[in-house]
């Protein structure tokens, strides 16, 4: 057989090893989707009549989505480290290296297999913002686009949870720091507020986060208008930071998450 036809066949296989996994525990669903849906009720339902976004013309509930969406990608760091951390433990990884297949097949397979767990969690997220009133005012493609660059998104987070896995390997400490960079990268990001408030240099570094640009991406291509912008270039520019960010993000993650991996199933 072709080797890539081969290869192609492997990361097929374990990936639908993963999905019958899923399957059979669908609270890891759960997991990544709760936090961000309790954010839909409690910002976009309970807040909405007390929270006003100066300079849009939209509701509340229409600026917060874009940002509780993307916390659905950051939610998504620590399952893909523990469910890594945990096969490693058990020297399921081992086995699978010795098996006749690309090095790369392993972690591959399991982040298209968390990828999918991502979608879902989207799809339950836009439920659920959809049962508290907000709407999208976009093209039908500028829509589809939106959420495909959140699902680009969340695969790039997927990456940053596979390294994280097998760096660091102990579940509880992995998931002391997925919390961390869920709140961090959440709040320190214009997600749920606008950044205009903030001192001029950490208003500079949320700009420059790349959760504030898929959240502003998502408000463009959606119609739900954003705060008018400051004049820098990830604000004005939303999609192209969010483009050029998330590809830079698996032009590292990738090939050191599998470098690593070269060393850490052995250890």
């Amino acid at each position: 057989m072709n080797p890539a036809l081969a290869h192609g066949a492997d990361i097929a296989a374990l990936t639908g090893r993963h999905l019958r996994h899923l399957r059979r525990t669908p609270e890891k669903i759960t997991g990544v989707a709760l936090t961000p849906v309790a954010m839909v009720v409690i910002l976009g339902y309970l807040f909405a009549t007390v929270v006003q976004v100066k300079n849009t013309g939209d509701t509340y509930r229409e600026y917060v989505m874009a940002g509780v969406f993307a916390q659905v990608g950051l939610s998504c760091i620590g399952i893909t480290a523990i469910g890594v951390a945990g096969d490693l433990g058990k020297g399921l990884i081992d086995r699978f290296r010795s098996l006749p297949m690309g090095r790369a097949t392993v972690l591959v397979s399991h982040t298209l297999a968390d990828l999918v767990t991502a979608a879902l969690s989207i799809v339950l997220v836009a439920l659920t913002g959809l049962a508290v009133g907000w709407r999208v005012h976009g093209s039908f493609a500028e829509n589809v686009a939106g959420f495909v660059l959140l699902l680009a998104f969340a695969y790039a987070m997927l990456w940053v949870g596979a390294l994280l896995g097998m760096v660091m390997r102990n579940l509880e400490a992995i998931s002391g720091v997925a919390a961390l960079l869920l709140v961090l990268f959440s709040f320190l990001s214009s997600s749920f507020m606008p950044l205009t408030g903030l001192p001029a240099w950490l208003r500079t570094v949320a700009e420059w986060n790349p959760v504030s640009a898929v959240s502003e991406a998502c408000r463009q291509l959606w119609g739900n208008t954003g705060p008018v912008s400051s004049g820098s270039y990830p604000v004005a520019h939303p999609v192209i930071v969010s483009l050029v960010s998330i590809g830079l993000l698996l032009v590292v993650l990738v090939p050191l998450s599998l470098r690593v991996f070269r060393t850490s199933a052995t250890r």
